[in-house]
């Protein structure tokens, strides 16, 4: 079954950071993979997740 997919702001809240952030990211071209989707980016909830466990740094 596909889940829906997420907007900057849902990824911001999954990640606790401020969509801005995410945006910083996009443009930058870091941050978990999006797409674009006419005039929107999303992101595959799977993707964002697997992006976030791939992060160097330990687990506190």
């Amino acid at each position: 079954m596909i889940r829906n997919l997420w907007g900057p702001q849902d990824v911001a809240d999954y990640l606790g950071v401020p969509v801005g952030t995410v945006y910083q990211w996009r443009s930058r071209g870091g941050g978990p993979p999006g797409r674009r989707v006419g005039k929107h980016v999303r992101y595959k909830p799977d993707e964002v997740e697997r992006w976030f466990e791939d992060l160097p740094g330990e687990v506190i």
